[in-house]
């Protein structure tokens, strides 16, 4: 089990930390994360507006809540190109740069692969194995094969390769060869980190609907294949992110025992709440207890998890955090009565309509203060206080709205109540 340690994150002072090498030296090492909406990615489209890029974020929102459904496939990653966050890293031997998506919500790290199949268009050079003295297939009965799920897991007899196979929520698909490769990290000294034998999917049959900028997916999730779980010891079993959007500056994850300090500058406190294990292990569950709004405190009703989740009849971990899901969603039954707190509580202002239609609790704003509550979540042993830019979001410049939306599905943590929060793991005390 992980625990979250909440802390403000401050941009002059972003955490660097050591990890162990492979040669037993310790190096300073932070990658940096890059938001899809930043000017900084690919992505980015200076003629979008805010309102768009919130309506996409919406919508991804809502097609990734699925992906964590029973209802889906559990074990598939993220909705195809739906992630947030992305993340450079270097793989083979001689190293080859990968951009892919940054993602706590899979298991598996994959990329395109030449010689391919069917590949989708990516921008960037498609990865080729034949030219890396490191690259090496996985046989059947290998425990990395083995680790997958058996809807996932195929086997090549000819050759003996495990093979990988995921279809996403929206009909996008990879397929693949499961093999281990030196995964190379860059560290602030300017020395990148290597890592031999780290398992990842070797992609040469993709398609649907995955954008051309990224080159896959790196796993970031509680799984023992993701990234996080397969760097162990090394990262002391310890890692961090501290989020930005769009025009802030680039994010940024750590890896190491030094990414969660255990103490911080008086006015910054170290919370800390029991991350609880469930089915599958690579989701990160928290026990959401309540949320207060103002003065109001409402005991939050959504058990299990949602989606059917009840592992062992256990009704706590009722929420997922997530880092590639935008808005927080929670159980439709508790949003009620949430949003009508969250109404009542602002006299100030006239109710809005949002005009794209997607956001339910909105406000006429302009430049003028209204008086937005404060919103605190209340999960097991940390009460989290959000700032007004966590909880709400201003679409256009009169309107401005509640940023968390109902679902019938699994209740998700989403990255915009995170930002500018150090969120870290301890996968070893499970904190």
């Amino acid at each position: 089990m992980l625990t979250q340690t909440f802390l403000y994150c401050s941009l002059l002072a972003i955490i660097t930390f050591f990890v162990s090498s492979s040669s037993a030296r310790s190096q300073k090492l932070t990658l940096q994360l890059i938001h899809r909406d930043s000017p900084h990615s690919p992505h980015y489209n200076p003629l979008h507006t805010v309102s768009d890029r919130l309506k996409a974020a919406f919508h991804r929102s809502i097609s990734r809540s699925r992906r964590f459904s029973t209802k889906t496939d559990l074990q598939s990653g993220l909705i195809a190109s739906g992630g947030e966050y992305f993340m450079n890293i270097s793989i083979g031997t001689p190293p080859s740069k990968v951009l892919a998506i940054a993602d706590t919500g899979s298991d598996l790290s994959w990329v395109q692969c030449k010689p391919c199949e069917l590949c989708y268009k990516q921008t960037s050079p498609i990865f080729d194995k034949t030219h890396s003295s490191s690259y090496k297939a996985e046989p059947c009965d290998s425990n990395s094969c083995n680790a997958l799920s058996k809807t996932d897991q195929g086997c090549d007899q000819s050759r003996n390769i495990c093979k990988y196979r995921y279809t996403y929520g929206d009909q996008s698909f990879t397929q693949g060869d499961v093999a281990t490769e030196t995964i190379h990290i860059d560290s602030s000294s300017g020395s990148p980190l290597s890592f031999p034998g780290t398992v990842f999917g070797c992609g040469y049959n993709n398609g649907g609907t995955f954008d051309e900028t990224g080159s896959g997916i790196i796993g970031l999730g509680g799984g023992p294949l993701s990234l996080i779980s397969q760097l162990g010891s090394s990262i002391g079993k310890k890692f961090s992110y501290c989020l930005s959007h769009t025009s802030s500056p680039t994010s940024v994850i750590n890896l190491g025992a030094n990414s969660i300090p255990s103490n911080l500058s008086k006015g910054s406190p170290v919370l800390t709440t029991p991350l609880i294990p469930k089915t599958p292990n690579t989701y990160y569950y928290l026990n959401l207890e309540a949320i207060t709004v103002g003065k109001t405190k409402i005991p939050y009703t959504g058990g299990g998890g949602g989606g059917g989740y009840s592992l062992n009849e256990n009704t706590t971990g009722n929420i997922i955090i997530d880092s590639g899901t935008t808005f927080t969603l929670l159980e439709s039954g508790f949003y009620d009565d949430f949003g009508s707190a969250v109404e009542a509580s602002v006299t100030e202002a006239k109710r809005a309509s949002d005009p794209q239609g997607f956001l339910k609790h909105c406000f006429k704003a302009g430049d003028k203060k209204i008086g937005l509550p404060d919103i605190t979540m209340h999960f097991t042993g940390a009460n989290v206080k959000l700032s007004t830019p966590n909880a709400f979001v201003k679409i256009n410049e009169e309107i401005v709205c509640l940023s968390m939306i109902p679902t019938t599905d699994v209740a998700v943590y989403g990255n915009l109540v995170q930002t500018d929060f150090l969120v870290g793991y301890d996968l070893e005390a499970k904190t």
